[in-house]
């Protein structure tokens, strides 16, 4: 027998995925608005920056601020600035130094110093391009030091070359420490306790020279302090080319250079500096060497600039001092500093 009358209807029920589509549309469509949003306020903040004069350079990645003196003159004394320790001279201080080299507006520089040094090769790395960059711009310079200008960040001072009054101490300033060091640790005793025990493989005996796990032997010192003393000599003569009186009398200058840190009173007796003053006294000589008028001059100095993407990715923190495994490679490696310290990797860096 057939069934009879109208079949029932169906009641029809909405998937749930129609309801959560527009959610996850909306979520996506305020993802991409944000994404936007923030691609659009990096390219105004450029523009601004370009258009108001405040000169950004995408090349070097730094932003020009206005220091002192004229804002609106174009002629500029440019402050470079040596903030720490001096690792390997390529970062902040290397940009800062291009970014003269080619502004034909910079008619002098003040080298604001106030470091205790580093390594041999990141100091003369910085002593190097400063020396090019004034032979090729034909512009003096003056050194402001501030709290601390030694070791390192005195052999970067003397880029100046020998023109007279051209140093500058500030009265509390510690300066000098004119040396070289190799820092050795030796932790034998505490592995020892520890019950760790040094057994690695190695061509030759003096591939392992210099370990921090067991005593520097006799022939390792003899070899580490004949690199001492190459780097030492150079100091020396970097001095030399820096300061007249020391070519006239090197004695003096063997007298200065025991590594001893002197106040501005003692550099100023010793020769190591000229006069005792503050930043303003060493730009008002950068104003008067470059023949420059005060009020028809601009001082301007240097800071980094982070892109968005930098923000974002972390890498305006990427030189933040940190304990990690550069750090022990750096105490397990042997390397000479012109350092005014023994706690040499340690140390903030000023390659920002």
């Amino acid at each position: 027998m057939e069934p009879t009358g109208t079949p029932p209807q169906a009641t029809y029920v909405p998937a749930q995925v129609i309801q959560t589509t527009p959610r996850r549309s909306a979520l996506w469509s305020v993802l991409i608005l944000l994404l936007l949003g923030l691609l659009g306020v990096s390219l105004l903040v450029n523009l601004v920056l370009l258009a108001g004069g405040a000169g950004y350079d995408s090349t070097t990645r730094l932003q020009e601020r206005h220091v002192s003196h004229s804002q609106l003159a174009r002629d500029k004394i440019a402050v470079i600035t040596v903030e720490g320790t001096i690792l390997e001279g390529r970062g902040f201080v290397k940009r800062q130094i291009d970014r003269v080299a080619k502004d034909d507006d910079v008619k002098a520089v003040v080298l604001r110093v106030n470091s205790p040094g580093g390594t041999v090769t990141g100091s003369d790395y910085i002593f190097h391009h400063l020396k090019k960059m004034l032979a090729e711009r034909q512009i003096p310079m003056v050194v402001s030091m501030g709290s601390l200008a030694a070791s390192g960040g005195y052999y970067i001072s003397m880029a100046v070359g020998d023109r007279p009054e051209s140093i500058f101490a500030e009265p509390t300033t510690w300066t000098g420490s004119i040396g070289v060091m190799i820092p050795h640790y030796n932790v034998a005793k505490l592995m020892e306790e520890w019950g760790v025990e040094q057994d690695s493989v190695v061509s030759h005996r003096l591939k392992g020279m210099g370990s921090i796990t067991r005593k520097m032997t006799p022939e390792e010192r003899t070899i580490f302090q004949a690199l001492v003393d190459a780097s030492f000599t150079r100091f020396k003569n970097i001095v030399k080319e820096g300061r007249a009186r020391f070519r006239r009398d090197p004695a003096a200058l063997d007298k200065v250079a025991t590594g001893q840190v002197f106040t501005a009173e003692q550099a100023v007796e010793n020769g190591l500096v000229d006069k005792v003053g503050f930043l303003e006294d060493a730009v008002d000589q950068a104003i008067k060497l470059a023949g420059l008028s005060s009020d028809e001059v601009r001082v301007i100095d240097y800071k980094p600039e982070f892109s968005l993407l930098d923000l974002m990715l972390g890498e305006a923190k990427a030189n933040k001092a940190g304990f990690g495994l550069d750090t022990l490679a750096e105490l397990a490696t042997p390397k000479a500093y012109f350092l005014c310290t023994w706690l040499a990797p340690l140390m903030s860096s000023s390659d920002r």
